[in-house]
C-alpha cells in the first residue's frame, strides 16, 4: 500500500494538505507492514499515524491508551470528524461492552480504544481474538519501560497479547518522551527492529520555555494571568493541598478557574475537566493526575508552580501547551524547597534502592535545568541525546535583564564549602553561612568555622537559592544520590582566587503571549462555542484555534475555498461550513 491513499485520507477526512515532520516516514513503515516506534513531540501529530492506517486497513486498529478519562474525548473527536471509533474501559458496563464488540464484529467501527489493564482479562482477550485486528497502536509507549518516567506494569502484558491474538497484529508504538535507553527498551519489549524507529526530535519550535526563580510565585501567577486574561492554560502543582490553595487564591482574585486532583469525587473531577475543555473556565489548577494526552488544542500556557520529579515528566506536561502549533509558553516556577516534596515522594515510594537512587539523580537534573543560564531548549534536547543550537526564544536566550555582580557572595559560599571539606550538602552550607544555631551545627562544632555567620544578614532560603545558581553555573557540583554533598569545581576555584567574576540576573516580569484576536477571530470563536454547547462537545473538537486563524486569513465564500482551510475535511464542511461562512459574510458586511 503506497502513500497516495494515505495522502487522500489526510485531506478528505482530516483537512490537511501535507504531512507534518515524521508522519510520512512513520506511515511508510506502517503501510509496508513494519513494527514501528514513533518518537514525536507532544502536538506533533502522532495520532494520525494510526488513525490514517485504521481507515485504510481492512480490519480493526486497537489503540492501547493509559488514561480512560481521555478515551471518550478521543473517540468523540474522531466521530465528530466522520471516523467510526469506540472504546472499552472500566466506565462501560458489561452489556454495553458486548454491544460494542458485536458492532466491531459487524464492521461498524474502525478503531477501538482500550486501557492496558483491560488486556490482562482472559475473557476480554478471548473476545478480542474473534476480531480482525490488523494494527495494535501503543500510545504513551514509554510506560512499558522500567527506565521510563511513568512505568506501568500493566503494559508488560502487551508483548504476550500480540502473540496470543490470532491475527498477530502489526505494532506501532508512540511516545513523546523517550531517552535512548527507553527507546531501546520499547523496541525490545514489542519486537520492533531499531531500524524502524522514527524520531523527529524533541524540539517544539512554537513553545517558549521560561524559568522563574527566586521570586514570589503567587504574585507572578497573578500578574501573568492578568496580562493573559484571554488565554487558556494549566497550572500544575505537586500536592493536592497546593492545588487547593492556589485555586482558592485565584478564585479570590476573580479568575475563572477549576481544580483537578485524585482526592476529589469522580463527579466533581469530571465536571471540572469538562468546564475546562468547553472553555467555561480559562485555567485548570491540577496535579499531574490531569492531562496526560489531553487533546485540548488551544492551551496557550502551562505553568509548573512546583518542580516536577523528572525532566521527562516536565517536558511532557509542558508540551500540553500549543498542540495546535500556535505560539505558546511553558513556565517553571522554581523554589529549591519544592525539591524536598519530590524527595519525600521518592522516599515514601515502593521503589528498590537502585531505582530510588536513579530517581534522586533525575531530580538533580530538574534542579540543574531550573538554574542553568544556558539555552533551556538546548538543555532539554541534550538530555534526550540531541545536539542543537541555542533556540533563540527561551527566557535565557531572550534574557535582557540587568546582571548583578555577586562575586563576593559567591566567594563566601565557595569558601564555606571548602571549609566544610566537601562533606555536606546545601542545607548545612546555608545554615553555617547564616549562623544557624540548630543542634547539628552546634554538635559538630561547625559554628567554630571562619565562614560561620558571614552571611547572617540573609535568609537561609536566599542563600540556598544562590547555592542552586552556583551549582547550575558550574562553580559547584552536587555529588551523590539521596543526600548529595557539594564540591567546588575548577571554575569555582577560579572564582575563589579572584580570577573570575560572577554575575546573576534580576527578577523576571510576566509577559503577554503573542498578540491574539481580531474581531473576526472573536466572532468565529463565539460561534464555535455556541455550536459546541449545543452538541455537547468541546469547542476545539469543532475547529482548533489554528483553523479559525486560517479561516480569518482565507475568508472562504464557497465550499471549495472552505475546504482549503487547514483542518477542514469533508465531514466538517458538511456540518459547519455554512454557519462559519455566514459569520464571515456578516463580518465583512459590518466592516
Amino acid at each position: 500500500m503506497d502513500l497516495t491513499a494515505a495522502q487522500g485520507v489526510l485531506k478528505t477526512t482530516f483537512g490537511y494538505d501535507d504531512f507534518r515532520p515524521g508522519q510520512r516516514a512513520v506511515l511508510e513503515h506502517v503501510l509496508t507492514g513494519d513494527n514501528t516506534l514513533a518518537i514525536m513531540p507532544t502536538g506533533g501529530g502522532k495520532s494520525l499515524c494510526y488513525q490514517i492506517p485504521a481507515l485504510l486497513f481492512a480490519g480493526i486498529t486497537v489503540v492501547v491508551s493509559p488514561l480512560i478519562s481521555l478515551m471518550k474525548d478521543q473517540v468523540d473527536a474522531l466521530n465528530e470528524g466522520g471516523v467510526p471509533a469506540t472504546y472499552i474501559n472500566s466506565t462501560v458496563a458489561w452489556p454495553e461492552i458486548q454491544d460494542r464488540l458485536a458492532a466491531l464484529h459487524q464492521g461498524q467501527y474502525k478503531l477501538l480504544y482500550v486501557a492496558p489493564e483491560r488486556l490482562e482479562s482472559a475473557a476480554f482477550l478471548q473476545a478480542l481474538g474473534q476480531l480482525p485486528v490488523d494494527l495494535l497502536a501503543v500510545d504513551e509507549a514509554h510506560c512499558i519501560s522500567q527506565w521510563g518516567h511513568d512505568f506501568r506494569p500493566s503494559y508488560l502484558a502487551l508483548s504476550t497479547v500480540i502473540q496470543q491474538l490470532p491475527t498477530h497484529p502489526q505494532v506501532l508504538a508512540l511516545t513523546a518522551t523517550a531517552t535512548e535507553q527507553v527507546a531501546r527498551d520499547i523496541c525490545q519489549q514489542l519486537s520492533i527492529d531499531p531500524q524502524n524507529e522514527v524520531n523527529t526530535g524533541f524540539e517544539r519550535d512554537n513553545l517558549n520555555l521560561t524559568v522563574v526563580k527566586d521570586q514570589d510565585t503567587d504574585r507572578y501567577i497573578l500578574d501573568y494571568l492578568h496580562v493573559n486574561a484571554d488565554a487558556a492554560g494549566i497550572i500544575y502543582a505537586s500536592t493536592r493541598k497546593e492545588v487547593e490553595r492556589l485555586t482558592n487564591m485565584l478564585i479570590n482574585h476573580k479568575v475563572a478557574v477549576a481544580m483537578y486532583h485524585a482526592g476529589l469525587p469522580d463527579e466533581v473531577r469530571r465536571q471540572n475537566q469538562e468546564d475546562f475543555l468547553y472553555d467555561r473556565v480559562q485555567v485548570m489548577v491540577a496535579t499531574n493526575a490531569f492531562g496526560m494526552g489531553i487533546d485540548k488544542s488551544n492551551v496557550r500556557f502551562v505553568i509548573h508552580a512546583q518542580v516536577p520529579g523528572t525532566l521527562e515528566a516536565y517536558y511532557q506536561e509542558a508540551g500540553r501547551a500549543g498542540r495546535d502549533g500556535l505560539p505558546s509558553e511553558a513556565i517553571l516556577l522554581y523554589r529549591s524547597q519544592d525539591l524536598q516534596i519530590q524527595h519525600f515522594f521518592i522516599d515514601q515510594s515502593e521503589m528498590d534502592e537502585t531505582h530510588k537512587q536513579r530517581a534522586y539523580r533525575k531530580l538533580q537534573v530538574m534542579s540543574q535545568y531550573a538554574n542553568t543560564q544556558g539555552c533551556l531548549q538546548q538543555f532539554i534536547l541534550a538530555y534526550f541525546g540531541e545536539t542543537s543550537q541555542p533556540c533563540g526564544r527561551c527566557s535565557n536566550c531572550q534574557d535582557d535583564r540587568e546582571a548583578q555582580d555577586v562575586t563576593t557572595a559567591a566567594q563566601k559560599v565557595l569558601s564555606c564549602v571548602v571549609r566544610l571539606r566537601s562533606r555536606y550538602g546545601k542545607g548545612i552550607v546555608a545554615q553555617v553561612l547564616t549562623g544557624a544555631k540548630n543542634k547539628r551545627v552546634l554538635d559538630q562544632q561547625l559554628d567554630q568555622l571562619p565562614t560561620y555567620g558571614i552571611m547572617r544578614n540573609q535568609r537561609q532560603k536566599s542563600v540556598g537559592e544562590l547555592i542552586d545558581f552556583l551549582t547550575a553555573a558550574g562553580y559547584l557540583q552536587s555529588v551523590g544520590g539521596q543526600y548529595p554533598t557539594l564540591q567546588v569545581t575548577a571554575a569555582g576555584a577560579g572564582v575563589l582566587k579572584g580570577e573570575t567574576p560572577v554575575y546573576r540576573k534580576m527578577a523576571r516580569q510576566a509577559q503577554r503571549l503573542a498578540p491574539e484576536d481580531d474581531a473576526l477571530f472573536g466572532r468565529l470563536r463565539a460561534l464555535r462555542k455556541d455550536l459546541a454547547e449545543e452538541q455537547h462537545v468541546p469547542p476545539f473538537m469543532i475547529f482548533s484555534d489554528r483553523t479559525l486563524h486560517d479561516m480569518c486569513a482565507v475568508q472562504p465564500q464557497d465550499d471549495a475555498s472552505f475546504l482549503s482551510v487547514r483542518g477542514v475535511g469533508a465531514s466538517k464542511l458538511a456540518k459547519y461550513g455554512e454557519a462559519f461562512m455566514a459569520a464571515i459574510r456578516a463580518d465583512q458586511a459590518d466592516a
